[in-house]
């Protein structure tokens, strides 16, 4: 039985997960986390989660759930993730972590980890969007420099960060297909008289309203014809699944970084 804890309980991709979790067999929920001072302190975590009570107390001690956990996945904000990360290193406990919007140095810290403990870390843990990045990588070689590239992703209106992970991840996968270096031939968006597209650029746009949960399309746009390729998440579910499958494969890894790429089988 592998044993999880999960920081970030109370917010909406926490409980997802301890909904996905209580239906997993294989896992067991041994603590939930939230920051002090939080209102849900001291609550069931099945309860919170709007399933039966299972007499998981939600608290705001990371030291006390890592003694008790093999795995932690963290679905929290960059600077939470980064201490979270140290921190399961050095009680050797394994990652999952789905938080996205991660700087450099918060990147660090989760590498720093990957050298102690096995690390799985996506900016996205929907198994579709995992194939995506597959499809993408064959068609920008297929169609190569004759199509210009836009990448547009929409989510919520909570969203903190932008573009998204995603986002950041489709347009690697092209550049990387393509030949090119992303710092270089990114554009975040356009005002004003831009003049004419270069043909090297990749254009990442973002939309943010309502209770989108993620949509990420790319468009390859020739003379004559366009290919789009999307995905959009209609529940966060999906993220779910997809994060406690990576817990079950990551199993007795060795220590390293691995992302969704590996727990899937698509790594080329």
């Amino acid at each position: 039985m592998l044993r999880i804890a999960v920081p970030g309980a109370a917010g909406k991709m926490g409980r997802t997960i301890l909904r996905v979790l209580q239906d997993t067999d294989g896992v067991e929920l041994v603590a939930a986390i939230e920051r002090p001072g939080h209102p849900d302190l001291g609550k069931d975590a099945g309860l919170l989660a709007g399933l039966a009570a299972n007499g998981v107390i939600i608290t705001s001690s990371l030291d006390e759930a890592l003694a008790k956990a093999d795995l932690i996945i963290d679905f929290t904000v960059p600077a939470a993730t980064a201490w979270t990360a140290s921190r399961a290193a050095e009680a050797e406990v394994a990652l999952v972590i789905g938080t996205t919007g991660l700087g450099e140095a918060e990147r660090r810290a989760v590498e720093r980890a990957a050298k102690s403990v096995p690390v799985v870390l996506s900016p996205n843990m929907a198994v579709g969007v995992n194939v995506l990045f597959g499809l993408l990588d064959a068609a920008a070689r297929a169609l190569g420099d004759a199509y210009d590239v836009e990448i547009v992703e929409a989510h919520h209106r909570q969203k903190k960060d932008s573009p998204s992970g995603t986002a950041l991840r489709m347009a690697e996968v092209i550049a990387a297909a393509l030949d090119r270096d992303l710092a270089d031939v990114a554009c975040y968006g356009r005002k004003g008289a831009t003049g004419a597209r270069p043909p090297r650029e990749i254009g990442i746009m973002t939309v943010r309203g309502g209770d989108v949960i993620g949509d990420h399309s790319a468009h390859f746009l020739g003379l004559g014809e366009r290919l789009e390729i999307t995905h959009r998440a209609s529940s966060r579910d999906t993220f779910a699944h997809g994060a406690v499958r990576a817990a079950l494969w990551l199993g007795d890894r060795d220590p390293g970084l691995y992302d969704l790429q590996d727990v899937l089988g698509l790594r080329r």
